[in-house]
């Protein structure tokens, strides 16, 4: 008879619905700037402690959490802005991305963000993505566009802004997690090998699966905005819940 061993020790599994929660609350629009301020620090230090203990218990059980990839379609209005966004969320959880941009006869143009990464933090970046879209939206709809600028031009900075806040906060968030693992010693619960070997390892793998699909893949250009919304977006994103070259008619670049 074989005898029984036990899983090591992993992420809590009610995490995430911990964080989704935290999430739907500050996607309420009678949340005040204070309280999703509140569960903002929460949420972002919940799915940063979740990615952090799901790569250990990957490390020490080879399997549980592969390489894989994701496309997500960019929707209009303001679909560069939003894969920007998204851009920004997926780098700060160690994942990659790749812009694609097609174009259709009658359909026009069509935006699509390709990610690389861990089961995990794709996970938790389309979890992140989805709520803080909703957010963008209803703090955007608040904003007041200043007297003679184009909206459009105004909206985009704002984006912008928001996704700057956004990415810095997340790699705070990150940067904790990853400090507490490592004073509490989570590592010899596990494979005995630090943290940050354990997510250097992670991201090197990433890296090689990007370069397996994109071999050519051009670095994508500084992007200049005229409008003003960035400071706007900037301080809507601090206030935020977090719980190339062309190949035919396609053209592909590197976010981050």
């Amino acid at each position: 008879m074989t005898p029984h061993v036990p899983a090591p020790d992993g992420p809590d599994p009610g995490m995430l619905d911990k964080v989704r929660k935290l999430l739907a609350k500050a996607e309420d629009e009678a949340c005040t700037p204070a309280e999703a301020e509140a569960f903002t620090a929460k949420a972002a230090d919940l799915i940063a402690k979740y990615g952090i203990d799901q790569a250990l218990l990957a490390d020490s059980a080879p399997g549980v959490d592969v390489v894989g990839d994701r496309v997500i379609e960019m929707d209009a209005p303001y679909a560069r802005d939003k894969a920007g966004l998204l851009a920004g969320i997926a780098h700060a959880l160690r994942c990659k991305t790749v812009r694609r941009t097609q174009h259709t006869p009658g359909d026009g143009k069509r935006i699509s963000m390709h990610l690389f990464g861990f089961g995990a933090d794709l996970d938790r970046v389309e979890l992140l993505y989805t709520s803080l879209l909703v957010q963008a939206a209803h703090a955007l709809a608040a904003a007041s566009v200043p007297w003679g600028e184009h909206p459009a031009s105004y909206r985009r900075s704002w984006y912008a802004g928001y996704a700057t806040a956004i990415h810095r906060r997340l790699q705070a968030a990150e940067a904790r997690a990853q400090v507490d693992a490592e004073h509490a010693h989570i590592s010899t619960q596990h494979s005995g090998r630090s943290v940050a070997l354990v997510l250097a390892d992670r991201g090197a793998l990433v890296d090689r699966a990007q370069a397996a699909a994109y071999p050519k893949l051009a670095a994508g250009r500084a992007r200049r905005l005229s409008g003003s919304g960035d400071r706007d977006g900037y301080a809507a994103g601090q206030r935020a819940d977090l719980g190339a070259n062309r190949i035919g008619r396609s053209g592909r670049k590197a976010v981050w």
